[in-house]
């Protein structure tokens, strides 16, 4: 079975060792079985406390990063490459196997134009090198494509999967987040089935951000598709409760939510175990 797990989105706004902490409790005592961290640019991440942490509350955790302005891929390879290889340091510190997030550009830079073939070109080759280092620690790293008010490299399942056929190895995996693919993608079949095992990790994440099965996200088709796969890595829940007041800017929730942040959880915890549930026992 897939494994059920949350983000430190679900409760704080953005990581902090005090933050972290409430962050691992809330994820236990909701009943995730893991919890995603995304590290914050500057690697401030005591990697090795936070594994004891988890540890002792019985649940895993994933490391993701998403590039910073001044590291967009396309404009400053050497800076992105050596902050990648230093984020995939903090997984080798954690004993962790993966490293996912919004790795080829930074969010909303933009250049007014498509990504090009020579800007396609660098990106395959920083992540050509830091597919090796990855590979000498034992750890995939998977692009999160993201739709195109946020990006314009990698947008779709698509663009992943030719740069990872066009590099030819196998600890690059695909990252796949359903809030984007409501927006990029055809259906939400269709990428998880031509994925397949490149698929290593997924945001559930329903279509205006808040209670999964209340929005215009088309589960049964995704499910299904997991299923066909035996797909069994994390299904990640990141969604946002206007209750955190620091994630209603960059999350544009301009709307308070209808639900506090706890609620939201364990409600779309629920949702997640009960279509895994349907779909799975097929």
């Amino acid at each position: 079975m897939p494994i059920f797990g949350t983000t430190i989105l679900s409760f704080i706004p953005g990581w902090s060792a005090e933050g972290g902490r409430f962050a691992i409790e809330k994820t236990a005592e909701y009943g995730f079985d893991m919890l995603e961290v995304c590290l914050p640019s500057s690697l401030d991440f005591d990697a090795k406390t936070v594994k004891k942490q988890l540890d002792n509350r019985g649940i895993t955790g994933r490391l993701t990063l998403n590039i910073p302005v001044d590291c967009h891929v396309p404009v400053y390879p050497e800076k992105a490459t050596a902050l990648l290889k230093a984020a995939l340091d903090k997984v080798a510190e954690m004993d962790g196997d993966f490293l996912g997030g919004v790795l080829h550009s930074a969010i909303a830079r933009f250049t007014g134009q498509p990504c090009t073939v020579a800007e396609r070109l660098i990106v395959q080759q920083v992540f050509t090198e830091v597919a090796a280092y990855a590979r000498d620690r034992n750890i995939i790293i998977a692009p999160e494509p993201i739709n195109r008010y946020e990006s314009y490299v990698f947008t779709a399942a698509e663009e992943v999967l030719e740069m990872i056929d066009e590099i030819g190895v196998d600890n690059i995996g695909l990252h796949l987040d359903t809030f984007h693919m409501n927006i990029e993608e055809p259906n939400f079949y269709d990428p998880v089935i031509i994925a397949g095992k490149s698929l290593k990790h997924l945001h559930i994440t329903e279509s205006d951000r808040g209670m999964l099965g209340e929005g215009n996200v088309h589960w049964d088709d995704l499910f299904r598709g997991l299923a066909e796969i035996n797909y069994q890595g994390p299904l990640v829940l990141e969604n946002f409760s206007s209750e955190i007041k620091e994630l209603v800017g960059p999350t544009s929730l301009w709307r308070p939510s209808k639900y506090n942040s706890e609620d939201l959880a364990k409600g779309s915890l629920a949702f997640m175990q009960e279509m895994v549930k349907k779909w799975y026992n097929k």
